[in-house]
């Protein structure tokens, strides 16, 4: 066995730690569709709780589940000792745990030199761990002074503890996510919500699984093609530092594009996972005759992503339930009532995403340029809106302007997140001249001279 995992292993260039991650990764697509099969509620989570600790274990080894168990303990700890305050207790403690863990396995490293450990799948289970104990904890509180999406994940009795470990590892949902919600997890679990299905049989998810899979497959073979011709070792080398600015400029950009389409497909696995669980499912549309949607477990749109016409819009298209969970979870819990959102909170949750994400200086500079990028996005986003609707050509010309900067500046701020070191960064954002730090700083401080106008109140309005 050993030897067919290093020829495997070598067939696809890959070391043998990493070959038995994804064979344990593409292993969640058979084991979230067995779940289908699992006769009860109570044995169905149970079968969640042993599937995922099942993988981890064969991918990670045994003390995977040892460091799952830390802050998975803490948070449920924390609902039944203090509910009050439990939401900020997971916070800081699930947080502190996992920058620990950042901190000692430094996995960056190991990634770049084709190792794996379980701090990426620790990662997701945070995610989850902490959204969980805040919505206990809004259970509390008033439904009148809660947001939306906290009336609508917010929990009114403490789940029990095989209901709370199932939705942790369901299926081994936490190797790339996507994260999802405790009350979701129960009511797909039980039949309920939107899964009773009353009326009507059970959508069938094999379509949308299979499209899934053949998206996976192309993001692969993209990836394959790409990757040799952009290895991020380039900018490293003297022949980088020979070409013009324009050639750097456009290697930058590739060698984003290039890594992109490795997500794009551990995304498209995970979300094929989810969807043949069925707990992909989302509704149905408002056609007739209804179709199913399966969408909750979307974490990326490609197209969105690579022709955004604003940066604004990133966040709607990549790692979607990542930005989801930060939206709900630190950008609209920093906001004082009666406050909109401004720069510092867009900062810190930026700052709090690249901390998610490890220690490394490439993750802080590459999410600090993130917020710089979103600020300057809106700039031209207000001057868009100021422009009257007979002006297309000037709204169009706005656009182009929106996704030019769009690309980039996000090619150039991503350099960061993929070589992480901070000498190679710097250097590399020094071979463009800063352009992608330069524009967005322009576009700020040129907005607090060309002020546009307040769109003009409606007559309704005024008579108000």
């Amino acid at each position: 066995m050993g030897l067919e995992m290093d020829t495997m292993a070598s067939a696809i260039g890959v070391s043998i730690p990493v070959l038995r991650f994804l064979l344990c990764f593409i292993s969640t697509l058979p084991v979230s569709f067995l779940w289908r099969f699992i006769p009860g509620t109570l044995p169905k989570h149970i079968y969640s709780a042993f599937s995922g600790a099942l993988l981890s274990y064969i991918s990670f080894g045994f003390s995977s589940n040892l460091h799952f168990l830390v802050p998975m303990l803490m948070g449920y700890g924390s609902m039944i000792l203090y509910r009050k305050r439990c939401g900020i207790i997971t916070f800081f403690t699930g947080f502190g745990y996992l920058i620990g863990c950042h901190w000692y396995y430094m996995s960056g490293d190991a990634w770049k030199e084709g190792g794996i450990d379980a701090t990426g799948a620790l990662m997701v289970l945070t995610l989850k761990v902490i959204s969980c104990a805040f919505n206990y904890n809004d259970g509390l509180l008033n439904e009148e002074g809660l947001r939306e999406a906290q009336k609508k994940n917010r929990l009114l009795r403490l789940p029990s503890l095989i209901e709370y470990i199932g939705y942790c590892l369901c299926c081994g949902s936490h190797f790339a996510g996507p994260v999802y919600e405790m009350k979701d997890y129960l009511e797909w679990t039980e039949g309920k919500g939107i899964w009773s299905f009353s009326g009507k049989g059970a959508p069938s998810p094999y379509g949308a699984t299979l499209r899934a899979l053949v998206q996976a497959a192309g993001c692969m073979a993209l990836y394959l093609y790409l990757v040799p011709h952009h290895p991020l070792s380039r900018f490293s080398e003297p022949i980088y530092q020979e070409w013009g600015f324009w050639k750097r400029l456009s290697y930058q950009y590739m060698s984003g594009f290039t890594a992109r389409w490795k997500y794009y497909f551990i995304w498209s696995i995970s979300e094929a996972s989810i969807i043949i669980s069925g707990l992909g499912f989302s509704g149905w549309t408002d056609s007739s005759p209804p179709k199913p949607l399966w969408d909750r477990a979307k974490n990326v749109d490609i197209i969105g992503v690579e022709l955004a016409k604003s940066a604004v819009q990133l966040p709607v298209y990549w790692n979607i339930q990542v930005s989801t969970w930060l939206r709900h979870y630190v950008y609209e819990r920093l906001v004082p009532k009666g406050k909109k959102a401004g720069f510092i909170q867009l900062l810190l949750t930026q700052t709090i995403s690249a901390v998610w994400h490890g220690l490394y200086p490439g993750y802080i500079i590459f999410f600090v340029q993130s917020a710089l990028m979103i600020a300057g996005a809106r700039v031209i986003y207000r001057w868009k809106q100021a422009v009257p609707e007979n002006k297309g050509l000037a709204k169009k010309f706005l656009d182009l302007i929106g996704l030019a900067y769009t690309l980039l500046v996000l090619n150039y701020s991503c350099v960061g997140f993929l070589v992480l070191d901070l000498h190679e960064t710097i250097a590399s954002y020094a071979s463009v001249y800063y352009i992608g730090t330069i524009l967005p700083i322009m576009l700020i401080l040129l907005s607090k001279i060309i002020k546009p106008p307040r769109p003009a109140k409606s007559k309704a309005r005024k008579d108000e």
